[in-house]
Protein backbone atom coordinates (compact mmCIF):
# COMPACT_ATOMS: atom_id res chain seq x y z
CA UNK A 1 0.00 0.00 0.00
CA UNK A 2 1.54 3.23 -1.06
CA UNK A 3 1.45 6.63 1.37
CA UNK A 4 -1.19 8.33 0.15
CA UNK A 5 -3.80 5.18 0.39
CA UNK A 6 -2.27 5.14 3.77
CA UNK A 7 -2.97 8.20 4.32
CA UNK A 8 -6.82 8.51 3.21
CA UNK A 9 -7.45 5.23 5.07
CA UNK A 10 -5.85 6.69 8.30
CA UNK A 11 -7.97 9.41 7.89
CA UNK A 12 -11.20 7.85 6.99
CA UNK A 13 -10.98 5.61 10.26
CA UNK A 14 -9.99 8.26 12.04
CA UNK A 15 -13.09 9.44 14.77
CA UNK A 16 -14.79 12.37 13.90
CA UNK A 17 -14.17 15.83 15.56
CA UNK A 18 -17.56 17.77 15.69
CA UNK A 19 -17.15 21.93 15.27
CA UNK A 20 -18.62 22.53 18.75
CA UNK A 21 -19.05 26.07 17.57
CA UNK A 22 -21.24 25.63 14.90
CA UNK A 23 -22.90 23.04 16.38
CA UNK A 24 -23.95 25.64 19.58
CA UNK A 25 -25.23 27.91 16.68
CA UNK A 26 -27.26 25.29 15.23
CA UNK A 27 -28.82 24.28 18.48
CA UNK A 28 -29.43 28.14 19.38
CA UNK A 29 -31.39 28.37 15.52
CA UNK A 30 -33.14 24.88 17.07
CA UNK A 31 -33.93 26.13 20.27
CA UNK A 32 -35.77 29.08 19.10
CA UNK A 33 -37.62 27.69 16.61
CA UNK A 34 -41.07 26.59 17.11
CA UNK A 35 -42.11 27.85 20.91
CA UNK A 36 -40.65 25.79 23.79
CA UNK A 37 -42.58 26.98 26.59
CA UNK A 38 -45.70 25.13 24.82
CA UNK A 39 -44.07 22.26 26.48
CA UNK A 40 -42.07 23.53 29.02
CA UNK A 41 -44.58 24.81 30.83
CA UNK A 42 -45.80 21.26 31.44
CA UNK A 43 -42.83 20.12 33.18
CA UNK A 44 -42.77 22.60 35.85
CA UNK A 45 -43.45 19.89 38.18
CA UNK A 46 -39.80 18.71 37.24
CA UNK A 47 -38.84 22.14 38.45
CA UNK A 48 -40.65 22.25 41.74
CA UNK A 49 -39.05 18.41 42.76
CA UNK A 50 -35.54 19.42 41.81
CA UNK A 51 -35.95 22.75 44.09
CA UNK A 52 -36.94 20.56 47.09
CA UNK A 53 -34.30 17.95 46.24
CA UNK A 54 -31.64 20.33 46.19
CA UNK A 55 -32.78 21.83 49.77
CA UNK A 56 -33.12 25.56 48.00
CA UNK A 57 -33.28 27.87 50.68
CA UNK A 58 -35.19 31.59 51.64
CA UNK A 59 -31.91 34.15 50.65
CA UNK A 60 -29.51 31.52 49.05
CA UNK A 61 -28.09 32.92 45.67
CA UNK A 62 -29.60 30.45 42.75
CA UNK A 63 -28.26 30.32 39.19
CA UNK A 64 -30.58 28.70 36.62
CA UNK A 65 -28.64 27.53 33.49
CA UNK A 66 -29.74 26.86 29.96
CA UNK A 67 -33.29 27.74 32.15
CA UNK A 68 -35.89 27.85 29.05
CA UNK A 69 -38.84 29.09 30.11
CA UNK A 70 -37.93 29.46 33.40
CA UNK A 71 -38.90 25.94 35.50
CA UNK A 72 -36.65 26.04 38.38
CA UNK A 73 -36.05 29.80 38.08
CA UNK A 74 -39.99 29.97 39.04
CA UNK A 75 -39.45 26.82 41.64
CA UNK A 76 -36.53 28.32 43.55
CA UNK A 77 -37.97 31.96 43.46
CA UNK A 78 -40.86 30.70 44.99
CA UNK A 79 -38.80 29.91 48.04
CA UNK A 80 -37.32 32.92 48.03
CA UNK A 81 -34.33 32.79 46.74
CA UNK A 82 -32.37 35.38 45.04
CA UNK A 83 -32.26 33.84 41.27
CA UNK A 84 -30.70 34.77 38.74
CA UNK A 85 -31.91 32.90 35.44
CA UNK A 86 -29.73 32.33 32.13
CA UNK A 87 -30.15 30.87 28.53
CA UNK A 88 -28.49 31.73 25.18
CA UNK A 89 -31.89 32.28 23.95
CA UNK A 90 -32.78 35.57 24.49
CA UNK A 91 -37.22 34.93 23.43
CA UNK A 92 -36.83 31.83 25.79
CA UNK A 93 -36.20 34.11 29.19
CA UNK A 94 -38.76 36.52 27.75
CA UNK A 95 -41.37 33.73 28.18
CA UNK A 96 -39.54 32.97 31.70
CA UNK A 97 -39.89 36.58 32.66
CA UNK A 98 -43.53 37.03 31.51
CA UNK A 99 -44.21 34.21 34.11
CA UNK A 100 -42.27 35.89 36.65
CA UNK A 101 -43.75 38.95 36.23
CA UNK A 102 -47.62 37.31 36.17
CA UNK A 103 -46.70 35.96 39.95
CA UNK A 104 -44.57 39.14 40.99
CA UNK A 105 -41.16 37.72 41.76
CA UNK A 106 -37.81 39.20 41.49
CA UNK A 107 -35.53 37.41 39.33
CA UNK A 108 -32.74 38.66 37.10
CA UNK A 109 -32.63 37.53 33.55
CA UNK A 110 -29.36 37.52 31.49
CA UNK A 111 -28.36 35.93 28.35
CA UNK A 112 -26.29 33.77 29.02
CA UNK A 113 -24.34 30.11 27.26
CA UNK A 114 -23.76 27.55 30.08
CA UNK A 115 -20.15 26.91 28.56
CA UNK A 116 -18.93 30.39 29.24
CA UNK A 117 -20.66 31.42 32.51
CA UNK A 118 -20.56 35.32 32.77
CA UNK A 119 -20.28 34.89 36.84
CA UNK A 120 -17.41 35.24 39.09
CA UNK A 121 -15.77 32.07 40.75
CA UNK A 122 -18.21 30.88 43.77
CA UNK A 123 -20.81 33.86 43.01
CA UNK A 124 -23.56 30.99 43.61
CA UNK A 125 -24.81 28.93 46.59
CA UNK A 126 -26.62 26.74 44.42
CA UNK A 127 -26.79 26.36 40.52
CA UNK A 128 -30.04 24.27 38.87
CA UNK A 129 -30.43 23.02 35.44
CA UNK A 130 -33.65 21.22 34.15
CA UNK A 131 -33.44 19.50 30.52
CA UNK A 132 -31.27 22.31 29.89
CA UNK A 133 -27.23 22.06 30.64
CA UNK A 134 -27.36 18.70 28.97
CA UNK A 135 -27.80 19.60 25.94
CA UNK A 136 -24.75 22.36 25.85
CA UNK A 137 -22.69 20.45 23.15
CA UNK A 138 -18.63 20.66 25.02
CA UNK A 139 -19.99 18.44 27.79
CA UNK A 140 -16.55 18.62 30.04
CA UNK A 141 -16.56 21.96 29.93
CA UNK A 142 -20.26 22.47 30.99
CA UNK A 143 -19.55 20.49 34.27
CA UNK A 144 -16.46 22.91 34.51
CA UNK A 145 -18.27 26.11 34.43
CA UNK A 146 -21.27 24.58 36.85
CA UNK A 147 -18.74 24.07 39.05
CA UNK A 148 -16.90 27.30 39.02
CA UNK A 149 -19.62 29.26 40.16
CA UNK A 150 -20.93 27.23 42.50
CA UNK A 151 -19.04 27.80 46.00
CA UNK A 152 -17.05 25.55 48.34
CA UNK A 153 -19.74 23.48 49.65
CA UNK A 154 -22.75 24.43 47.55
CA UNK A 155 -25.14 22.56 45.31
CA UNK A 156 -25.91 21.74 42.39
CA UNK A 157 -29.33 20.58 41.08
CA UNK A 158 -29.74 18.73 37.50
CA UNK A 159 -32.97 17.02 35.99
CA UNK A 160 -31.55 14.98 32.48
CA UNK A 161 -33.45 12.65 30.59
CA UNK A 162 -31.76 9.27 30.18
CA UNK A 163 -31.20 7.31 27.73
CA UNK A 164 -33.15 3.93 28.44
CA UNK A 165 -36.15 6.45 28.81
CA UNK A 166 -38.66 7.82 26.39
CA UNK A 167 -36.36 11.03 25.19
CA UNK A 168 -33.76 8.72 24.73
CA UNK A 169 -35.94 6.51 22.37
CA UNK A 170 -37.38 9.44 20.87
CA UNK A 171 -34.01 11.15 20.02
CA UNK A 172 -32.40 7.65 18.89
CA UNK A 173 -35.70 7.42 16.55
CA UNK A 174 -35.46 11.15 15.32
CA UNK A 175 -32.01 10.28 14.88
CA UNK A 176 -32.35 7.23 12.39
CA UNK A 177 -34.08 9.50 10.18
CA UNK A 178 -32.14 12.99 10.93
CA UNK A 179 -28.27 12.22 12.06
CA UNK A 180 -27.08 14.19 14.42
CA UNK A 181 -23.15 15.39 13.88
CA UNK A 182 -20.61 13.43 13.91
CA UNK A 183 -18.73 12.90 17.16
CA UNK A 184 -21.32 14.77 19.41
CA UNK A 185 -21.80 13.18 22.39
CA UNK A 186 -25.43 12.66 22.86
CA UNK A 187 -27.04 14.41 25.87
CA UNK A 188 -28.98 12.03 27.62
CA UNK A 189 -25.32 10.45 28.43
CA UNK A 190 -26.39 13.19 31.12
CA UNK A 191 -28.85 10.85 32.36
CA UNK A 192 -26.33 8.38 33.03
CA UNK A 193 -25.25 7.96 37.09
CA UNK A 194 -21.60 6.58 36.09
CA UNK A 195 -21.37 9.56 33.06
CA UNK A 196 -22.04 12.05 36.28
CA UNK A 197 -19.70 10.72 38.50
CA UNK A 198 -16.82 10.67 35.47
CA UNK A 199 -17.81 14.64 34.96
CA UNK A 200 -18.05 16.00 38.88
CA UNK A 201 -16.95 13.17 40.76
CA UNK A 202 -13.21 14.74 41.20
CA UNK A 203 -15.09 17.91 42.61
CA UNK A 204 -18.25 16.35 44.60
CA UNK A 205 -18.06 15.60 47.96
CA UNK A 206 -20.81 13.27 47.46
CA UNK A 207 -23.81 12.87 44.30
CA UNK A 208 -27.02 11.64 45.22
CA UNK A 209 -28.89 10.10 42.03
CA UNK A 210 -32.62 9.20 42.16
CA UNK A 211 -34.44 7.83 38.88
CA UNK A 212 -38.12 9.91 38.69
CA UNK A 213 -40.84 9.94 35.80
CA UNK A 214 -42.42 12.54 34.24
CA UNK A 215 -45.58 11.42 32.60
CA UNK A 216 -46.54 13.50 29.35
CA UNK A 217 -49.80 13.35 29.31
CA UNK A 218 -51.85 14.72 25.84
CA UNK A 219 -54.96 13.44 23.92
CA UNK A 220 -53.89 10.97 21.68
CA UNK A 221 -50.31 9.97 19.86
CA UNK A 222 -51.29 12.10 16.92
CA UNK A 223 -51.77 15.18 19.17
CA UNK A 224 -48.64 14.47 21.06
CA UNK A 225 -47.05 14.76 17.50
CA UNK A 226 -48.65 17.72 15.96
CA UNK A 227 -47.70 19.70 19.65
CA UNK A 228 -43.92 18.72 19.18
CA UNK A 229 -43.54 18.87 15.31
CA UNK A 230 -45.26 22.78 15.75
CA UNK A 231 -42.98 23.80 19.09
CA UNK A 232 -40.44 21.77 20.20
CA UNK A 233 -37.21 22.75 18.55
CA UNK A 234 -35.36 19.00 17.57
CA UNK A 235 -38.74 17.71 15.96
CA UNK A 236 -39.76 20.50 14.31
CA UNK A 237 -36.61 21.22 12.75
CA UNK A 238 -36.00 17.48 12.05
CA UNK A 239 -39.09 17.49 10.23
CA UNK A 240 -38.38 20.79 8.67
CA UNK A 241 -35.05 18.91 7.16
CA UNK A 242 -36.97 16.41 5.24
CA UNK A 243 -38.44 15.85 2.22
CA UNK A 244 -42.47 14.75 2.27
CA UNK A 245 -41.73 11.09 1.66
CA UNK A 246 -39.11 11.25 4.90
CA UNK A 247 -41.47 13.13 7.12
CA UNK A 248 -44.06 10.25 6.59
CA UNK A 249 -41.86 7.47 7.33
CA UNK A 250 -40.30 10.00 10.72
CA UNK A 251 -44.02 10.43 11.61
CA UNK A 252 -44.97 6.35 11.49
CA UNK A 253 -41.94 5.88 13.44
CA UNK A 254 -43.42 8.18 16.10
CA UNK A 255 -46.45 6.92 16.38
CA UNK A 256 -45.03 3.18 16.61
CA UNK A 257 -43.26 4.77 19.41
CA UNK A 258 -45.61 6.47 21.55
CA UNK A 259 -48.38 3.22 20.92
CA UNK A 260 -46.05 1.40 22.33
CA UNK A 261 -45.14 3.26 25.44
CA UNK A 262 -48.98 4.66 25.90
CA UNK A 263 -50.57 3.50 29.11
CA UNK A 264 -53.00 5.96 28.78
CA UNK A 265 -55.49 3.61 26.88
CA UNK A 266 -57.27 4.19 23.61
CA UNK A 267 -58.72 7.18 24.97
CA UNK A 268 -55.70 9.53 25.62
CA UNK A 269 -51.76 9.68 25.47
CA UNK A 270 -49.91 8.82 28.97
CA UNK A 271 -46.22 7.85 28.06
CA UNK A 272 -43.63 7.94 31.03
CA UNK A 273 -40.92 9.51 30.61
CA UNK A 274 -38.06 8.82 32.86
CA UNK A 275 -35.44 11.18 33.99
CA UNK A 276 -32.25 11.42 36.66
CA UNK A 277 -32.75 13.91 38.79
CA UNK A 278 -29.14 14.65 40.75
CA UNK A 279 -27.69 16.70 43.81
CA UNK A 280 -24.08 17.25 43.23
CA UNK A 281 -22.32 18.83 46.63
CA UNK A 282 -19.33 20.51 45.71
CA UNK A 283 -15.47 20.16 48.02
Amino acid sequence: MNAPTELRAAIASAPATPDLAAIKQRQQATWASGDYAVIGTTLQIVGEHLAETADVRAGERVLDVAAGNGNATLAAARRFAEVTSTDYVSTLLDKAAARARAEGLAVRFQVADVEALPFADGEFDVALSTFGAMFAPDHQRTAEELLRVVRPGGRIGIAAWTPEGFIGRLFRTVGAHVPPPAGLRSPVKWGDEPYLVELFGAHAEDIRCSRRSFNFRYRSPEHWIEIFRNYYGPTHKAFAALDETGQAHLHADLMALLESLNVGGEDSLVVPGEYLEVVIARH
